[in-house]
């Protein structure tokens, strides 16, 4: 396996990323891992390596790159950090970061996905509604709701969804206390009234940040252990390489 830190523009700024994939000859499939609100943590590119070692070229994005990861001391920090995250650019990082991986000679770039965590799973299906190139977006417990919009948050995820452009699979926790049933209830009806190409699991008893093995007070291992075998077939299916 080869995994390096790379850089990437876009206008003019460099943004950072860790990339891992299998050392042998020939094109596979991309996805882009955003992670949670903390950052790239050594958790992301760890989960980096296990997309390469499952076949993948796998990049985890650094949505800091221009500020540096915040400092987090309690959940109010979180939602002031989130709250002042402009959409649109992180949005645009996310091209910048699909036109990377497009021009990877180990990439075909028809078979790009997406899937994210957290703060990165909400962005995931962002993109996967608003921005080209995507082949399939796994999201984990993404939020999906504004309490309202501005000009830093235009849309929600909810309100982007009927435009999704790709096959979606959502992995949610039944006891995730950031993340309300009626959200995911709300999510699978938008996206079946539009008839979208979607798989939501809901996993009882699992609460936000289910799949972070680094947290015991979050980790679930029973829904941890279901979803990613979930999530790879399930990109295994959509990103085809030609």
């Amino acid at each position: 396996m080869k995994t390096i830190d790379v850089t990437y523009e876009r206008a003019g700024v460099a943004l950072r990323a860790h990339a891992a994939w299998a050392d042998e000859a020939g094109r596979r499939p991309g996805v882009i891992v955003v992670p949670d609100v903390r950052g790239l943590s050594e958790h992301y590119r760890d989960v980096a390596r296990r997309f390469a070692a499952e076949g993948f070229f796998a990049l985890a994005v650094d949505l800091y790159s221009r500020e540096g990861a915040p400092e987090l001391p309690d959940m109010a920090a979180v939602f002031r950090w989130i709250a002042a995250l402009p959409d649109t650019r992180v949005l645009g990082d996310l091209a910048a970061a699909i036109g990377y991986l497009g021009r990877r000679p180990e990439v075909d770039a028809h078979a790009i996905g997406i899937t994210g965590f957290c703060l990165g799973g909400q962005y995931a299906l962002m993109a996967a509604c608003t921005v080209p190139g995507l082949a399939a977006c796994v999201s984990w417990y993404g939020m999906l709701r504004y309490a309202e919009t501005n000009a830093t948050k235009p849309a929600s995820p909810l309100d982007l969804a009927p435009d999704l452009q790709c096959p979606y699979l959502g992995l949610f926790g039944g006891a995730d206390a950031l993340i309300p049933a009626v959200d995911v209830a709300d999510l699978r009806a938008i996206l079946e009234q539009a008839e979208k190409r979607f798989e939501i699991v809901t996993y009882p008893g699992a609460g936000h940040a289910f799949f972070n093995d680094t947290r015991p007070d979050t980790y679930h291992s029973d829904a941890a252990g279901d979803a990613w075998p979930r999530a790879v077939a399930f990109l295994r299916r959509q990103l085809r390489v030609r």
